[in-house]
């Protein structure tokens, strides 16, 4: 909200004990062994060892690439009217999602190989992936927090989201009702298009926005991402063991990331992760039929994303009522608006991170009930 040099952060009143690594360490753990109680309540390996693998590989394809974009001078420009804590992270190298992505995807299809949707998903994600690059790209050329314009990073996420609903459709796999808790179910037929691109759109600008601080994005997108696998194994006939294995391969990608991006941050997945992660959970939810379960589960991006449109609609409300501007929040998106508060970097990724556990355990709830 305005230029100039960001606010300074209150001194941390809150501040959790641990290092970045220690919790980050402690939610990697606690996954891998949600994944393998999952999959011996089910009696079969479909969670842990794709879950596992990703994670492995992830880590060590970044700890492999991370010193090369630093190479490539792909450092950081930070906004200038963030927080002024965040000036020191300018300079650290950004788009790990370009080596992060391609892993859980190959890994993800390496599931069920003969499955076209796991394909058809890994596309979409290197599309996302894609057109978060190019932002990322004109925004080191640009030498600031500012790539594409937004018009047109939105006709891209458009045309990408239309392939996938074309050719979901075309196929037969995109479900055209929706499903609720308690069996209830809304037939839509053709306006699941709207709808889906509208979800396309949300999320994967929702998860972008989410990407504000170290391991806050990786770590709750990995949460949901394993919340979305566990309930499509658990949700009996109406299951999907490829699409969870998938679900659970992109979680292990940005859980291995994680090992390098928690505080303090080696390198920023950008907008390639970021909008990667959204694209993914979008086609997850559309050709599962779980785009209630991703409502309820990604509550995080949710309110990450509700925070600007409220801060900015209050902004310009205020100024015309009163001839003065207002804020709801001390900054924009939420996470600032705490850090800003008086709680610690580790703090503020960490609450976040419980309120995905908090959001992805409701979810569960509901849907078994």
């Amino acid at each position: 909200m305005g230029a100039g040099p960001g606010p300074a952060a209150s001194p941390p009143r809150h501040n959790l004990p641990g290092s970045g690594a220690a919790w980050a360490l402690l939610l990697v753990g606690l996954a891998l062994l949600t994944a393998l109680l999952v999959d011996r309540h089910m009696r079969q390996l479909q969670l842990s060892p794709p879950l596992l693998l990703a994670t492995l590989a992830s880590a060590v394809v970044c700890g492999l690439g991370i010193p090369l974009l630093r190479r490539l001078r792909m450092g950081q420009t930070v906004r200038v009217d963030g927080p002024r804590s965040h000036q020191r992270k300018s300079g650290t190298p950004t788009m790990a999602g370009l080596l992060l992505v391609p892993c859980g995807v190959v890994l993800g299809g390496w599931v069920d190989a003969g499955d076209g949707r796991l394909l058809l998903l890994a596309a979409t994600g290197l599309g996302f992936m894609t057109i978060g690059g190019l932002d990322d790209w004109q925004s080191l050329q640009h030498k600031k927090n500012q790539g594409l314009r937004a018009s047109a990073k939105l006709l891209l996420q458009g045309l990408v989201a239309v392939v996938f609903l074309a050719k979901a459709t075309q196929q037969g796999w995109l479900p055209t009702q929706v499903s609720f808790p308690f069996g209830g179910v809304l037939e839509l037929g053709p306006l699941i298009w709207p709808l889906g691109l509208w979800t396309f759109l949300s999320e994967s600008n929702a998860t972008n926005l989410t990407d504000g601080l170290d391991g806050l994005a990786a770590g709750c997108g990995a949460i949901i991402l394993l919340g979305m696998a566990i309930q499509l194994m658990v949700r009996g006939s109406n299951g999907d063991p490829a699409l969870a294995g998938f679900a659970a391969a992109m979680a292990g990608a940005y859980l291995g990331f994680l090992m390098h991006n928690r505080r303090p941050a080696k390198a920023f997945m950008g907008d390639t992760g970021s909008l990667a992660l959204g694209g993914i959970l979008a086609g997850l939810a559309l050709l599962s039929d779980s785009l209630w379960a991703l409502l309820i589960m990604g509550v995080v991006p949710m309110a990450e994303s509700l925070s600007v449109v409220l801060q900015v609609g209050w902004f310009k409300l205020s100024r015309c009522w009163w001839g003065q501007p207002r804020r709801l929040l001390r900054m924009a998106p939420l996470h600032h608006h705490f850090e800003l508060s008086g709680y610690s970097e580790v703090t503020v990724v960490v609450g976040f991170w419980l309120a995905a556990v908090a959001s992805v355990a409701l979810g569960l709830l509901l849907l078994a009930g």
